[in-house]
């Protein structure tokens, strides 16, 4: 891990950023003290493709249907 002062980061910006790229860690300092770090920017995982599970996932025709009386009582017996 490279520490670099903010008047050198701001001069040497572009090398900087290189480096980053290139895997190195930097971290920005005034008076000595550290205040930022540069390191290489990830994305969060892979896009994923609209219908990827096609065919793979069913849901029932009653899915949103209303739930039975008796279970209801149940979810509100629990809540007193």
């Amino acid at each position: 891990m490279k520490i670099i002062n903010i008047y050198d980061a701001k001069t040497q910006l572009s090398r900087l950023l290189r480096e980053v790229a290139a895997g190195e860690d930097i971290v920005i300092a005034k008076n000595g003290t550290p205040l930022a770090r540069l390191v290489p920017y990830q994305l969060k995982g892979e896009v994923r493709e609209l219908g990827f599970a096609r065919g793979r996932i069913r849901i029932s025709d009653n899915f949103d249907a209303p739930l039975p009386q008796d279970l209801l009582e149940e979810f509100d017996a629990g809540s007193s």
